[in-house]
């Protein structure tokens, strides 16, 4: 298996405007994959600009936030870079596209780091902010997810929440329990019609 880094990407579109979307980058050697989804932003400003900004965070807030419609987080320049970082982030890296192996569901762009920059400490490990990084993960598989598997994880992960949560967290995890339990309701009127 492949090391993924969970992490928040910065992209910029033709026009100027700035598109912040959580994803996964994949380690291959001294490089990085970002393999968004098509049809996505993050996918057509990539193949646009061939750079991205990733942003290394823990801030709950920004990983549920973003899964639930909610992308204005305050940004901060980067010398050399016009795209900017989240100003919440405790590190970034400036990737650029060095090769694309093609797909019609998840191209991959293989990047390699042009720049990175340190700008917080990292004050250690909580649960509740894995438990929300997990449920926005989850959010982002609600119709690939049956309903018993959705009910069963974020009842598990609910238990990190109530157990460790600061009010971020608690207030992630509640976005992201909205958007499920409205998930959820959808398929079950779907099933009875």
């Amino acid at each position: 298996m492949a090391y993924i880094r969970e992490s928040v990407l910065t992209t910029r579109a033709e026009d100027g405007s700035v598109h912040i979307a959580p994803l996964g980058i994949i380690e291959d050697g001294e490089h990085w994959i970002v393999a968004p989804f098509r049809p996505s932003t993050t996918l057509a400003n990539i193949e646009t600009t061939g750079r991205a900004v990733v942003n290394y965070t823990d801030d709950a807030l920004i990983f549920a936030g973003c899964l639930t419609g909610r992308r204005d987080w305050p940004l901060a320049p980067v010398e050399g870079c016009d795209i900017p970082r989240l100003a919440a982030a405790l590190a970034h890296d400036v990737l650029e596209v060095v090769d694309v192996k093609e797909d019609e569901t998840r191209p991959r762009y293989r990047c390699r780091i042009v720049s990175s920059g340190q700008h917080g400490p990292f004050t250690g490990m909580n649960r509740a902010k894995a438990a929300v990084l997990e449920a926005a993960i989850l959010a982002s598989r609600l119709s690939m997810l049956p309903s018993e598997k959705i009910e069963d994880e974020i009842a598990y992960l609910k238990i990190a929440v109530d157990k460790t949560a600061g009010p971020d967290e608690h207030k992630a995890f509640g976005w992201l329990l909205e958007k499920i339990i409205d998930h959820l309701a959808r398929m079950e009127m779907d099933e009875k019609a």
